[in-house]
């Protein structure tokens, strides 16, 4: 199999309120209904290859759980709210469209065909809106065309795009008194440094083991070689420090 697309989005940096907005989405629409995930468009700018996601809103979506070609999104709503976007901020377009997943649904490719109307390079963004592991609660997907060997049709399908969460000077200020409320009091300084340390370690542990079950994978054959995948972790090898140096190795007094 091959895939063949332009490379327009290499990264994509989704903004604080851009979390916020669709947590807070979920939650009003998980107290009122069973709905397993909500929906919604994002708003930003692309330079350079860098998606920037600087805004979002909710739009309505109901969906049948049994057959995936049955399912509701409302364009005029959509459109609605875009143009009071738009009359608030005129730089920010739709860029893509979120979901909170938390995987990728057989009907996306489908949804995504609509969001492509107002924006033909739509990047799907799924927001984990309650994670259960450590790591970044957002996944990044563009559409891309499958091409099989065998000669069948093309067929569509996502490719996953990098992701990371970033912000403006401002929005760091906010994001920084949040949390200074909604963080515990009575815990020392020291307890909240070893704990944040614990935190990352478990990420790094995490992540570490991943890098050794897909090396295993492809060292087995179960999973063919991806070069910018093995140079980047020939980089973070060579980034590692030499602990055969004497002077580390000599006990201390």
């Amino acid at each position: 199999k091959q895939w063949y697309q332009r490379r327009v989005r290499e990264k994509v940096v989704v903004h604080p309120l851009v979390l916020l907005s669709v947590v807070d989405h979920y939650s009003r629409i998980d107290k009122v209904s069973s709905q397993r995930r909500v929906v919604g468009c994002l708003l930003g700018s692309c330079r350079k290859g860098i998606l920037d996601v600087s805004n979002s809103f909710a739009v309505p979506f109901d969906e049948d759980e049994k057959d995936a070609d049955v399912y509701f999104m409302d364009h005029d709503y959509l459109e609605a709210m875009y143009a009071m976007f738009k009359k608030v901020n005129a730089k920010e377009k739709i860029v893509g469209w979120y979901h909170t997943g938390p995987k990728l649904h057989s009907n996306d490719i489908k949804i995504n065909d609509i969001i492509k109307k107002y924006c033909p390079e739509s990047v799907l963004v799924i927001i984990d809106a309650k994670p259960k592991d450590l790591g970044l609660p957002t996944d990044a997907y563009i559409a891309v065309d499958e091409v099989h060997d065998d000669g069948t049709p093309t067929t569509k399908t996502f490719d996953h795009v990098k992701s990371e969460i970033g912000a403006e000077e401002a929005e760091e200020v906010g994001v920084e008194h949040l949390l200074r409320d909604i963080k515990d009091t009575t815990v020392g300084t020291l307890s909240q440094h070893l704990t944040t340390q614990v935190t990352a370690l478990k990420s790094l542990h995490n992540k570490l083991n991943d890098i050794s079950v897909y090396l295993g994978q492809v060292a087995e054959g179960k999973l063919p070689v991806n070069h910018p995948i093995i140079y980047q972790l020939q980089d973070v090898f060579n980034l590692l420090p030499n602990l055969n140096v004497p002077d580390l190795m000599r006990p201390s007094p």
